[in-house]
């Protein structure tokens, strides 16, 4: 059993739906007290009345991170509001398809800029807190798509997951004398709230070709994200984890 995370500061950007919202319930559930950030505010505080409800602690915040000014209001309210930041889950992005034959500069940077630049941004903004933490934890959520797979359309997308594992790997070493870790988690294909819109034929597929035969559930990242946030994890840093059910394992034999 993991040490409860009781009373931690945490920030998990991205958090008013999908993967991010998983986080934040989870990371409330085990004592955490939350500052969910995301763009949606309605959708952010939907998801702080789901954890209070429950028993947590969470307050939202409108933010995007591809903004240096809301990335820095972030960790200066979590400062306030709960004392310090502990936990820094960077979670927020986006993954519109366009065939890089059909991309263009600005439909690059619609991505690169939160998904990459986002990262830095919040990573950055919460930097001094953490350091104060004594302990600091950073949680990157990156994808197979880009460091380990690609998928046609999403080069963009697949660009900014893996350029995020570079500046993890940097960050590890430049914020290992301050004892903070910075780690990330690799989702496969993860049932959010657009799977929705999905045929029955096509999640067939996309369980068939997965080894342990479904789409994971958002608690599957946020479980795996709770571990690299432990007192459990504190030798662990610069690392990844791949929470796919198999799905980059299988090879195709002559």
């Amino acid at each position: 059993m993991l040490t409860p995370i009781t009373d931690k500061s945490v920030i998990v950007t991205g958090a008013s739906k999908g993967i991010g919202r998983g986080i934040a319930r989870v990371f409330a559930r085990h004592g955490g007290r939350v500052l969910v950030a995301g763009r949606d505010m309605a959708a952010a505080e939907a998801t702080v009345a789901e954890i209070v409800a429950a028993g947590g602690t969470a307050f939202a915040m409108r933010g995007d991170v591809a903004r240096w000014d809301d990335m820095q209001a972030l960790a200066a309210a979590a400062v306030a509001r709960h004392g310090g930041i502990d936990i820094l889950v960077s979670n927020a992005g986006i993954y519109p398809g366009r065939t890089i034959e059909a991309m263009t500069g600005a439909d690059w940077d619609a991505v690169l800029d939160p998904n990459l630049k986002g990262n830095f941004h919040a990573v950055r903004a919460c930097l001094p807190a953490l350091k104060a933490s004594g302990a600091g934890r950073i949680v990157m959520i990156s994808s197979i798509t880009g460091p380990i797979t690609g998928v046609a359309g999403w080069s963009h997308y697949g660009a900014s997951k893996a350029g995020m594992l570079g500046f993890m790997r940097g960050a590890a070493l430049e914020f290992a004398p301050h004892g903070i870790t910075v780690n990330a988690v690799l989702p496969g294909n993860i049932t959010v709230e657009s799977s929705a819109d999905f045929t029955p034929d096509r999640v067939a597929a996309m369980n068939e070709a997965i080894p342990l035969g479904r789409l994971g559930e958002v608690e599957d990242i946020a479980h795996a994200a709770l571990f690299l946030a432990s007192r459990e994890a504190s030798y662990i840093t610069g690392q990844t984890i791949v929470v796919d059910g198999g799905q980059v394992l299988p090879e195709v034999s002559a």
